[in-house]
């Protein structure tokens, strides 16, 4: 058996069929030159010859009336309730039809009386590709996790056909050691008492930097939950139905702006979806005077750390305010970040996941008591980066040329943006629910926001005459 943390049983909590709470990844691939029109179907029925699956790809929630849920492992998977093949019609096979599907795909709950996690082969897109959908309770696994045993079963070079399904592969869960160190630190008290005081001392110096922020002796040393503008679309009861679009720029790009400025790539990112999202609202006929105010994970593993499950906690970040220079945007928003960053560092990271507990249990309340649509939100959005591959990976010979991040939607946020670095392109994943207006066109600009912040950047480093 193997216990939930505190986050991971949030995500339990939380869940409703109007806000589930997995996460996922669509993958956008070419088929191999020369190969057969039936090469996604072949594929497909070669995924369903693996029945040896490993953890954590064979474990299923058990719920216990005397203590907290435990991870159990099944006595057996049948692959074809995990394993499934789609076929898009002619005509209607492009990008819009892919992206109505995934949101499909991606609306209704994991079954809980199996293990939590789907794939979805979908054959017949345009141009030869075809897609596939991954699609894993949050509770199994973060972001950064599941990305990295997604790439552990994929391939580096178009020349190895070798498939090796996630499912079927020993991942690097870290347990082993987690428990060792939890087993060692049990037979010491001086361990407990020195745990026990770190989080007291990081709990305590981090509200202590909320209190200031409060009285505005602080300048975003942590911006405060719950301040943020709830009268905007972006805000307000999650409810059932789901829409996905994607933005993407060229790294060398983001790269050409971060080397000018000396900024790094979330400052760039967050500049361009600051622009876009002030650009959206005016749209929407909202005109904000404050900043936007985002939720940001932060990755709590020490270095080398790996472990299934989440180990992150959420910060409240404050934008730029609102500026028609993206120059200025980016070095406001530069200065926001730094000092999280700083406070980060300064506290342990069990206070950080205290205090994300603590703040996601008023979320989830507000949600379940259905309160998002008249209480202030955490924030107007959540944001979340998540670093992938500089190269190209492959599927039986067959190149990923895309892979995208969607996420899942927090209390009382119609969307979630989520940044993805793959093979030379910087993408974003938009999504949000069917109630959330205009979605395309606000991926529409966070491309153009991008292509401002460049021009303002080599206008601001012009050499003088």
């Amino acid at each position: 058996m193997h216990k939930l943390s505190l986050i991971d049983l949030g995500f339990f909590l939380a869940e409703s069929e109007a806000s589930p709470k997995h996460v996922g990844g669509l993958m956008i691939c070419k088929r191999p030159p020369g190969s057969r029109a039936a090469f996604v179907g072949d594929l497909h029925r070669e995924f369903l010859t693996f029945t040896d699956v490993e953890p954590p790809f064979n474990r299923v929630i058990h719920f216990s009336l005397t203590g907290m849920p435990t991870w159990q492992e099944a006595e057996s998977v049948d692959l074809s309730q995990h394993v499934f093949y789609h076929r898009l019609r002619r005509g209607k096979n492009g990008r819009r039809e892919l992206y109505e599907l995934a949101s499909r795909l991606h609306q209704p709950m994991l079954d809980r009386s199996r293990p939590l996690w789907e794939l979805h082969v979908i054959d017949g897109l345009s141009e030869a590709r075809f897609a596939l959908y991954l699609k894993m309770h949050h509770a199994c696994a973060d972001g950064v996790t599941m990305m990295r045993w997604a790439a552990d079963s994929l391939s580096r070079a178009a020349s190895d056909l070798e498939v090796r399904p996630l499912w079927s592969i020993r991942h690097r869960t870290g347990e082993g050691k987690e428990r060792r160190l939890k087993d060692k630190m049990a037979q010491s008290l001086l361990g407990e008492l020195a745990g026990a005081g770190k989080l007291a001392l990081g709990v305590g110096r981090l509200a202590g930097m909320l209190l200031l922020e409060s009285v505005k002796l602080t300048k975003n040393a942590i911006s405060l939950p719950f301040v943020a503008d709830g009268n905007t679309p972006l805000t307000g009861q999650v409810t059932a139905g789901r829409q996905f679009a994607t933005a993407g720029v060229a790294m060398d790009r983001v790269s050409g702006i971060r080397t000018r400025t000396r900024s790094t790539l979330n400052h760039v990112a967050l500049t361009c979806l600051d622009g876009a999202l002030h650009r959206y609202l005016r749209d929407e006929g909202v005109d904000l005077k404050r900043p936007i105010t985002i939720q940001m994970p932060v990755n709590l593993r020490k270095e080398g750390e790996e472990g299934a499950g989440n180990k992150i906690g959420f910060v409240q970040v404050e934008l730029s305010p609102p500026t028609d220079d993206p120059y200025v945007r980016l070095r406001n928003i530069g200065f926001s970040l730094r000092n999280v960053r700083s406070m980060i560092d300064s506290v342990a990271p069990e206070a950080i996941e205290s205090y994300t507990v603590l703040t996601s249990l008023v979320g989830l309340l507000t949600e379940k008591l259905n309160l998002s649509n008249r209480l202030p939100p955490t924030g107007n959005t959540l944001v979340s980066n998540v670093p992938g591959p500089s190269e190209y990976l492959y599927v039986k010979g067959a190149r990923i040329d895309e892979l995208h991040p969607i996420s899942t939607l927090p209390p009382g946020n119609l969307l979630n943006i989520t940044l993805f670095s793959y093979a030379g392109q910087l993408f974003f994943g938009l999504i949000a629910t069917d109630e959330l207006p205009n979605l395309d066109r606000l991926s529409e600009y966070v491309s153009e926001a991008f292509t401002e912040l460049e021009q303002s950047v080599l206008d601001a480093f012009k050499p003088s005459a």
